[in-house]
């Protein structure tokens, strides 16, 4: 499949009424002029392979992801790490990463579920310097990111697999879950070869882990993703305390 592009199906929004978040540190007065003031260009990505490198369109403050699920993957010195993304997250996904030049790595971009953007364009960028809570707004966005990367890390480092996969699937459950009477439904349709790679493992090893967590109810398959079962505040802590690292 051919990577897909920026260019294509463009919209125009009135990004505060879309991402109400961004706004709240402007006075209710600043809000009804800045909901007024910022009308941006939206586009849409479909699912598959993307690589923002080859984008004419680079806007100066980057992408705001509004809807969707994309993932950002590095493979280093033969081994794969993905980063999860979605909405509320700021991309700036053309800069060049800073290589380590004695064991080069590669970026590579995909869609899972089709992504649409704001393009944060000069005129946005205008507006921020008029309204500067919106650059405040930004940056926690930035910082929310790298706390969820450093949070990833710290998943990777349990010694079961399986207990890594289940605090990931919560993690991103408190995102983008949805709490029904069966449990919470989590909306994340990803192989089980990203799920290793999000994770620090091998995708056979997270095949397994899975089949022992639906094993003993703690996770299910559902047609566009998962439904986990149980309260995590007890779950999770109960087995973090114990779990055998000779299990591994």
């Amino acid at each position: 499949m051919s990577p897909g592009s920026l260019s294509a199906r463009r919209t125009a929004i009135r990004l505060l009424e879309v991402d109400v978040e961004l706004g709240d540190g402007l006075a209710p007065e600043e809000r009804a002029l800045a909901e007024r003031a910022l009308l941006v260009p939206t586009t849409t990505l479909d699912t598959g392979p993307w690589d923002p490198c080859r984008e004419e369109s680079r806007p100066i403050a980057g992408l705001l992801v509004l809807d969707g699920i994309l993932t950002r993957e590095i493979v280093f010195a033969g081994r794969a790490t993905t980063e999860l993304l979605g909405s509320g997250d700021v991309l700036h996904p053309w800069d060049d990463d800073l290589q380590f030049e004695a064991l080069p790595f590669t970026v590579s971009w995909h869609v899972h579920a089709t992504c649409r953007f704001a393009l944060l364009d000069t005129r946005f960028a205008v507006a921020a310097g008029r309204w500067p809570a919106l650059l405040g707004g930004l940056g926690s966005r930035h910082i929310r990111r790298a706390r969820s990367l450093a949070f990833q890390r710290a998943i990777s480092q349990l010694p079961r697999v399986d207990d890594r996969l289940l605090v990931l699937l919560w993690s991103q459950a408190e995102r983008w879950g949805r709490v029904g009477r069966d449990g919470v439904r989590l909306p994340l349709n990803l192989p089980h070869r990203t799920l290793a790679t999000l994770v620090g493992a091998r995708r056979p090893s997270v095949t397994t882990a899975l089949t022992g967590l639906a094993r003993d109810g703690l996770v299910e398959r559902t047609p566009d993703g998962w439904l986990l079962h149980g309260d995590p505040s007890v779950v999770l802590p109960a087995r973090l305390q114990t779990s055998d690292p000779a299990l591994a």
